[in-house]
């Protein structure tokens, strides 16, 4: 099964596992199953997750891909009649949906897996549960930055004027890099004001605003930029093949972002739902998953690919002794619309 680096999150759309068994919340007995999740990278994820699961349990899934924004909202527009039963979804999305009322609560006794995840999969507030995660930080050429990765504040360096790219707002890494900015030179993670401020006077030193994984591999690897923050899955596959390419943590302000799993309102099949959120936190599950598309897993029994170490080192696995925390989704999903503006009003125009 081949890797797929772009597997996250963030960018992150859909698959969506097609089921009979109408709306109404029944529970029970259904051998077909409806889930949504990812769709770049569908293929693996079905030969991976959803095939071993039909032959262990009996139920029937089919999918079809799509978005992270368009499932959602096909989400609220299917509300009172939901043809899902199980929604994969980023940590965003799954907060506003938790708010929205669109989705149920998950009940303990069904998903035993959860007791053996790490501490922020574990505790994790809302409804869902964090089956995968992806750490933000800077990736850079080794050739320019031979004695070490660059901290946040050295990216406003003169002497890389033009040589660095930037993440999107609406990127994954881009908001958690609007909150390491807030952390190095502002009061606190949520000083955003400071933070703004200063990624406008950052703008001579960005050749591009990137918000695909494509072309900020290319401009890394054509030697056009030498450091720019992004997530460590992007790294992967170029420091496998042996490029100048490395990926570090950020010196400050380390937040992770992660993909839930959801049980939705009103779910046709919510115990085969139930079923299948323990059987993807399960460590078998879990380590096939982190060597066929590079999610890395939250059940601490599971085992990760060396790749994975190699670049991400201990965060991989154990995210909170590396430093990292949660996004505070309150805080950003009350925030994002107007950050979105601002970035380009402020930075990137």
């Amino acid at each position: 099964m081949k890797r797929n680096a772009v597997w996250v999150f963030g960018a992150v759309t859909a698959v969506l596992l097609a089921g009979c068994g109408g709306p109404g919340g029944s529970g029970g007995g259904s051998d077909e199953l409806v889930v949504s999740g990812f769709s770049f990278g569908a293929e693996e994820f079905e030969k991976t997750v959803v095939a071993p699961f039909e032959e262990e349990t009996g139920i029937r899934v089919t999918f079809d891909p799509g978005s992270n924004s368009d499932r959602y909202n096909r989400l609220l527009v299917d509300r009172a009649r939901p043809d899902v039963d199980v929604v994969l979804i980023s940590d965003l999305f799954a907060a506003d949906g938790e708010r929205e009322g669109l989705f149920t609560d998950i009940d303990p006794g069904s998903v035993p897996n959860r007791a053996d995840t790490v501490e922020f999969a574990r505790d994790a507030p809302g409804q869902g549960i964090p089956y995968t995660f992806t750490l933000p930080g800077v990736l850079y050429s080794t050739d320019a930055f031979p004695d070490g990765p660059p901290t946040v504040a050295s990216l406003w360096d003169p002497e890389l004027a033009g040589r660095i790219a930037v993440p999107d707002i609406s990127a994954t890494a881009g908001i958690p890099f609007l909150i390491a900015v807030a952390e190095t030179f502002g009061s606190g993670p949520q000083d955003v004001d400071t933070a703004f401020a200063k990624l406008a006077e950052l703008k001579p030193n960005v050749l591009q605003f990137y918000s695909s994984t494509t072309e900020l591999l290319s401009l890394l690897e054509r030697g056009e930029v030498v450091a720019a923050p992004g997530l460590d899955l992007f790294a992967y596959d170029a420091v496998e093949a042996g490029r100048p390419v490395a990926w570090a943590p950020f010196d400050r302000g380390r937040v992770l972002s992660y993909n839930k799993a959801e049980i939705v309102e009103g779910a046709a099949n919510t115990d085969g739902a139930q079923r299948f959120v323990n059987y993807l936190l399960s460590p078998e599950v879990q380590t096939r998953t982190a060597t066929a598309f590079s999610d890395k897993p939250v059940n601490r029994a599971a085992t990760v690919p060396p790749i994975m170490t190699e670049v991400s080192g201990g965060a991989a696995t154990d995210p909170g002794a590396a430093g990292y925390v949660p996004l505070d989704l309150d805080f950003v999903g009350a925030n994002r619309g107007a950050w979105i503006d601002r970035f380009a009003r402020e930075v990137s125009g």
